[in-house]
Formats: C-alpha cells, structure tokens, sequence
C-alpha cells in the first residue's frame, strides 16, 4: 500500500486503482431518494461537479476503508478548517482566471492572471503548511501531505511564486500623474507633487463634531476597463517598459501554472466536505452516523438503529422525530419481507435498507449507529409508477417486464428493493406470481427487502426473514413506525382491502356518524 501511494495521484482512489466518474444518475436512485440526498448535498457546490463521484459506488473494501479512514481525518475541525481555507482561494483564483477570459485589454488580463498566481502561490503555500501542522491518520491524506510539501518546494512552484511576487511589488511601486485638460490628457512620470487629496481630507477633519452622516457616493464596483483607462495604462506601460516587461516575461512563461493534481484534488477533496457538511446538522440534532465495516464475501449483515436520510433531511426542522429501526441478516438469511398495515413505515424502511447500501458503498458514514454492511455489485430497485402511456404496458405487464429485466441482470451479489409488486391483479395471481419471483431471487442468493401484503412469502423460505411494521398495542390505529423482527400476523393483505374499499372501523364509524 505505501509504494501504492508513493506518487499520489487521487484523494477518492489509490494510485494503482482504476479511476473513472459515471455520467448518469443510477436508474434506482429516484425509488430510494437518493435523488434528493445527492442534490442536496452537492447543491452548495455546484462549481466543483461532484455529482458523478456520488453517482459511482465501489466495490472494493480496501478502497471503502480508504475514503472512511479521511472522512475520519476530515472531522477534526483544525484539518477541516485548513480544507476549506484552500478551497476559499482556490476558488477565487479560479474567478480571476475566468475573468481574464472576459477581459479586453491585455494588460488588464495580465494583471489579473498575475493575481490569480499570486492566490494560486499562498493557498498551496498555506496548505502544505497547514497540513504539515495538522494530526492525521488516513492513508490518502499522509500521501498527500508528503506530495503537497514536496510539491511547494519544488524549483518550478517557488520560481512561479518568487517571480510573481516580484512582478506585483515592482508593478506596485508605479507612480504616475494623469494631467487633464481641455478634454484631453497626458501621463506623465509622478515627479513629488503634492496630493491634494490628503491635504483637504485633513482641513475639514477640524469641522467634524461626533458621529456625522456621510454624504460619500457609493460608486459600482467594476471588474472591466474602460477605452480611457485602458489607454493610461498603455501609456504608465511606456513610461515604465521594465515592470510591464517582466509581467509579460511570467504571464508567458507561466500561462499553465496550476498543477493538474493540485487542481484534481481541490475538487475531489469537496467530495468529502460536502457530505460531512451535509450530514453536520443531523449530528448535532443527535442522529447517529457511524463508518461500516464492508464486506464482498460475508453477507451476513446488521444495522443498529438505522434511518431514511432524505426523511431526516426533509424533516431537519424537527417537527416530526426521526424512528429509528434496526434489521440483520444471519445464517442463510438474505430476503427481509416486510408486511403490516399501509403508512406504518415499511417503504421508509426499504428506502433506508437502500441507501445504507450505496453510502456504505461510497466510503461515506452512513446513516445509523453501528452497521456491518455487504458492498453489493448492483441495487434492483422496484417501486410502483403510474402507467405510461407511451408503452402501451398495462400495470401488471410493466411490471412483469421490469422484473424480468432486472432478474436477467442480476448476479449472486446484487441487491433487490421490491416494495408492493402485483398490486393491481387478484390476490391468487398475486400470490402466484410472488412465489416466483421470491424463488428466482432466492436460487440466485440475492439480498434484499421486499414490502409486501403478502403474508405468505414471510414464511417461504429458511433465507426469508419476517418483519413487520408495529402499531401501538393500546391502539392499533397508531404506527409506531418501528419494523420489528416478528412473524407476519396475517392481517396486512385484509387490512389494506378493507381501506381500499373503505371498510375499516375507522371508516364505517364516520359514515354512521354522518
């Protein structure tokens, strides 16, 4: 692992590992909100792109070890305070650099490009000095620390840093008149003549009694040059030809300045800050976050109290708590068949089942106390859609044809979310069908969670487990929202026709009451 690091290239990936962003949000990420966590977390920084880091899980433990072990590094707020720092500078350097591209004049964008390497020299010069400074634990920041340090000392970065310096100081020290008259103008070499300026701010100093109303007008700040000063300056450049002369000597030699593993790492680096930030405020309203331990070969799996993250992050106002749910797998046991009465939390529990799995997958602390978690080669994700006419599919065939799909796809090491298939054919189909499916997902050693009102695939297998959205014992028509590891009761199915077809006691009280 150390002569892995020893020319560091990533902060997300070893240096020997395959590097490669997706482009595409995943097809499952809509049915297990995973949408909506990635916007909300990448949202703040939209000029880093980092959706497609989000968007490419890992399947190996070494690498999941790799990033938890700097997410780790990244919560001490001194290391993070320095993170930041450089990425406040890095990301004004990035805006004089595009303001170059705007500009018009050519000295106005040699000046500004000048800027940009003088931000460029102190944020990597304060990060090598920082990190230096800094307790770390983590693989990936260790190599880069030795790269970064190595890097700021290096002939090429301190000759780019020197003569910048020396460029500003010398362009710094012009001094120069601008004489108008007769709606024209000269410049001419500054030669000690007096500034009035200072001479009249400090005669009505005198006449200034306590705190005054300033009668100062606020000019608009402009990053352009208009044709006259643009004109000056082409003037102060002849008047002085040595100090413009060594700007256009660094703007030459330098145009590329900035460090393609620099400039790799100010954005891959965000990857981490976003979601710590993101997930800060849940910590400190007392959600648990912890780092899994992963596997590729055990799938033997827990969760200790566990919750849906676009839950928590929706309702981050605290109006409603946050239940919090535990579930394991153990032994041959691979399917969870959650049943129990409708709005009791079951869909919330297979989102969260879900995103446990790809956060756990991206290296990312995951949403819960403690977890053992198995890193899945793909998440199968079957919620219920409206029907789209422009497939000409009824519901039932759509979603045959979708579970199709996916079984063809699958491999003993993918992961199933069903929630309330064959909902819209009769209970005996209903049944039948199930039964196939749970087979075929069972012979190919799947893992998963399957929300259904079926009682009877609780109990279909020695792998299948049976939980089951609790209500209150006092009153049976209050969720808990807890999902409790217990058999099926046989109620699930009669309860959700009963609503259906408005039949509960709840229902037929209020028309009698009418």
């Amino acid at each position: 692992m150390g002569e892995a690091l020893a020319v560091f290239q990533s902060i997300l990936h070893f240096s020997h590992s395959v590097q490669y962003e997706t482009q595409r949000q995943p097809d499952f990420f809509p049915d297990l909100n995973l949408d909506q966590i990635i916007e909300a977390i990448t949202a703040p920084k939209e000029e880093y792109n980092l959706k497609p880091f989000f968007w490419t899980p890992l399947r190996d433990p070494q690498l999941v070890s790799y990033r938890q072990e700097i997410m780790r590094d990244l919560e001490d707020e001194a290391v993070m305070a320095c993170i930041k720092a450089f990425a406040g500078k890095m990301s004004t350097m990035r805006r004089y650099l595009a303001l170059v591209e705007k500009l018009d004049y050519d000295y106005h964008k040699k000046g500004w490009m000048l800027e940009a390497a003088l931000v460029y020299g102190d944020a990597v010069t304060a990060l090598a000095h920082d990190l230096a400074r800094a307790s770390l634990q983590s693989r990936g920041l260790l190599a880069f620390r030795t790269w970064v340090q190595r890097y700021a000392q290096s002939q090429a970065f301190q000759s780019l840093v020197t003569e910048a310096q020396q460029v500003k100081h010398a362009l710094s020290e012009l001094r120069y008149c601008v004489i108008i008259e007769g709606g024209k103008f000269k410049v001419k070499r500054y030669e000690g003549e007096t500034d009035y300026s200072i001479e009249i701010e400090k005669i009505f100093e005198r006449f200034q009694q306590g705190e005054v109303e300033s009668y100062l007008v606020r000019l608009p700040e402009r990053s352009g040059m208009s044709h006259i000063e643009a004109q000056i300056l082409e003037f102060v450049a002849q008047l002085y030809p040595e100090p413009f002369a060594a700007l256009e000597h660094f703007c030459a030699h330098h145009a590329q300045f900035l460090d393609e593993t620099i400039q790799a790492f100010d954005r891959e680096v965000q990857f981490y800050v976003a979601y710590l930030d993101f997930i800060a405020e849940l910590k400190r309203k007392g959600l648990p976050f912890c780092y899994p331990q992963v596997s590729t070969t055990d799938k033997a799996e827990f969760v200790r109290e566990g919750f849906d993250l676009a839950l928590a992050h929706a309702t981050h106002d605290g109006a409603k708590p946050i239940v919090l749910n535990d579930f394991s797998l153990d032994g041959p046991e691979l399917l969870i068949v959650v049943t129990g009465p409708n709005q009791g939390g079951k869909t919330t529990f297979a989102r969260m089942f879900g995103q446990l799995h790809y956060l756990a997958s991206l290296g990312c602390p995951v949403p819960a106390r403690e977890a053992r978690l198995f890193l899945c080669d793909r998440i199968f994700a079957h919620f219920e859609r409206a029907e789209d006419i422009r497939n000409l599919r009824g519901k039932l065939e759509d979603d045959l044809v979708r579970i199709h799909e996916m079984l063809s796809r699958a491999t003993p090491d993918s992961l199933f979310i069903l929630n309330e298939i064959f909902t819209s054919t009769t209970l005996q189909d209903a049944i039948f069908l199930s039964k196939e499916v749970m087979a075929r997902l069972l012979e190919l050693d799947v893992i998963g969670v399957w929300v259904t009102f079926l009682d009877e695939l609780a109990s279909f297998s020695k792998k299948t487990v049976s939980m089951v959205a609790a209500v209150d014992p006092t009153d049976p028509a209050v969720r808990t929202f807890k999902i409790v590891r217990k058999p099926a009761d046989g109620l699930a199915y009669a309860r959700s026709l009963a609503q259906k077809y408005r039949l509960t006691y709840e229902q037929i009280k209020e028309r009698i009451l009418r």
